[in-house]
């Protein structure tokens, strides 16, 4: 306990007195993704055995055992999440494998997507204002619009989402901030011709949930603006695990956690083969919300699911010291993300209400 006591107040005390300070850091862009609900057992873990024996994960022709499973979780999570395994655990840091009792948790109380978000992008829970995923603009300033307000940002600012109630968390009416969400098509009148693909297919292939598309869809869209109008600031959130547990297939759950593993890897290749993003560009990977554990309650969460408040975080860039899985035992949020992202980028934060900066996570 002291040394949690002793970590905050570390964490606290530099967040609350380190921005009056010159720039000192090499990240220049921040490219922000999320998953939808992915619980932190795949992530430390892999496939989950209680699930394995009634999802198709079973061995028979045309399973997904072999690609999936084995008896050792240091393994199936090396083959659920390759990108994440080999490169990010070598080269940057992930939080929340709770047998070292290194925990991150949901601030807020409500374990569901908007108030996750919002906490995510704001730097604070808002349980009182944001308690229901109704497509009300938010009535907080995010950090996306707090730099698309400044001289250095303006413009340069985009996200991209495949739930649909993505425009109104990050509130683009009041921000200013282009939002391609949900059924939304790549606007304007200079289209790459991988736009109109992506639009035509879109408009074609229709998922199975009414509110939130396919993640290849946001996946190429964003790795087409990342070309095209080089964003310095970057939010890409992907959904579709979420919408996968709450139908119970757990198969497609994990086949689409692995493919965002994938997507992931895309991306920052296509960063790192970029001058204006190499080596000066901090990634960071987190998700709105957990699950439970049993094989009744994966499908859900929310304030009546236990452990559903339990998430997960990674980072890495050029301010992130490699120390790969983190075994220190402590206490983190999603909540943190917000100020993080100021201090790697040299600035203060200019709501005093965002928690404290992740300290490890920056040199």
């Amino acid at each position: 306990m002291k040394k949690l006591s002793l970590l905050l107040l570390l964490v606290g005390a530099l967040s609350l007195g380190a921005f009056a300070q010159t720039k000192t850091t090499k990240t220049e862009n921040i490219v922000l993704i999320t998953f939808d609900g992915l619980r932190w057992q795949e992530l430390f873990k892999g496939a989950d055995s209680l699930m394995v024996d009634d999802t198709g994960l079973i061995d028979r022709a045309g399973s997904l055992l072999a690609d999936y499973w084995h008896p050792d979780p240091i393994k199936r999570r090396e083959m659920l999440f390759p990108f994440f395994w080999n490169t990010i655990a070598k080269q940057g840091q992930l939080y929340g494998n709770r047998a070292y009792s290194n925990k991150v948790d949901n601030s807020n109380n409500m374990w569901f997507s908007y108030p996750g978000y919002n906490e995510v992008l704001s730097g604070f829970a808002d349980d009182a204002r944001i308690n229901s995923n109704s497509k009300i603009n938010n009535p907080n300033v995010t950090f996306l619009e707090y730099l698309n307000q400044t001289p250095a940002y303006k413009g340069k600012v985009m996200a991209f989402g495949s739930w649909d109630v993505f425009p109104y968390i990050i509130n683009k009416e009041r921000s200013g901030i282009p939002v391609n969400a949900g059924f939304d098509l790549a606007t304007g009148d200079n289209l790459t011709d991988v736009e109109k693909t992506i639009n035509r297919l879109q408009q074609e292939i229709r998922g199975p949930w009414g509110g939130v598309r396919l993640d290849p869809f946001t996946h190429h869209y964003a790795l087409e603006a990342i070309k095209k109008h080089k964003p310095k600031v970057l939010y890409i959130a992907y959904g579709e695990t979420d919408d996968w547990a709450h139908g119970g297939k757990y198969d497609q759950y994990i086949w689409s956690a692995k493919q965002t593993d994938q997507y992931i890897k895309e991306i920052w290749e296509t960063l790192q083969a970029d001058p204006q993003y190499k080596d000066k560009t901090t990634l960071i990977i987190s998700v709105d919300h957990g699950r439970g554990i049993t094989k009744n309650s994966w499908k859900s969460h929310g304030a009546d699911v236990p452990q559903a408040g339990q998430i997960w975080l990674m980072a890495m860039g050029p301010d992130t010291p490699a120390t790969g899985e983190m075994k220190i035992e402590g206490q983190w949020s999603s909540a943190m993300v917000a100020r993080t992202v100021f201090q790697l980028l040299g600035m203060p934060y200019p709501d005093a209400k965002a928690a404290p900066a992740v300290k490890e996570m920056i040199k």
